[in-house]
């Protein structure tokens, strides 16, 4: 390759370079001028935040359902296991429940339950939203078509209470495929 090639190459290297410095130099201002007018490709991918749903949720309608007197068992089984119960305050049930949406502020709700020799003496804590307000506040998802109601009429209940439940029966074919299923071992065998 003769000299004269070898220098034009040179400054074509050159000349690339010095374009490309220059045109980096021209991008932190050109970033910047977008990012105040909210153009900038960068600011329009966000990542992906999911709500975050943690604890006993609690409706006003079961509050509402509390009665003194009641049983440890039946107030568990109508607001579900406390979150927190103490070994220093065993006569105590503290329910909390935290929503958090989508780069918002986490809600926090809080409800306690106290107990008298394990019957329901009272019950305090926030105002609870209802079940359709909670399920409001979760749904972000629009809905072609109209939701149905999830209540029952009192006819429909009187009907499924007739009506026994038939007990599942298994079939020889289940029996005989899952007789065949075998499964490796948990731990290798030792030597």
């Amino acid at each position: 390759m003769s000299e004269k090639h070898r220098d034009g190459i040179s400054l074509a290297l050159l000349l690339t370079a010095a374009s490309l410095l220059a045109g980096c130099s021209n991008l932190g201002r050109l970033t910047s001028d977008m990012s105040a007018n909210g153009a900038n490709p960068v600011n329009w991918i966000t990542p992906y935040r999911a709500d975050v749903i943690q604890g006993n949720f609690i409706s006003s309608e079961q509050v509402a359902a509390l009665r003194p007197g009641m049983s440890r068992t039946e107030v568990r089984n109508l607001l579900g296991t406390p979150l927190v119960a103490s070994v220093f305050h065993a006569d105590r049930w503290d329910y909390v429940f935290t929503l958090r949406r989508r780069g918002g502020e986490a809600r926090v709700f809080r409800y306690a339950v106290f107990f008298k020799a394990d019957t329901l003496e009272r019950s305090d804590g926030d105002a609870m939203p209802s079940e359709a307000e909670f399920i409001a506040q979760i749904n972000s998802r629009r809905f072609a078509g109209k939701v149905p109601a999830l209540e029952a009429s009192a006819e429909q209940l009187q009907q499924a209470e007739r009506q026994p439940a038939a007990p599942a029966q298994a079939t020889p074919a289940d029996e005989t495929a899952a007789a065949s299923i075998s499964y490796p071992p948990l731990e290798s065998p030792r030597p």
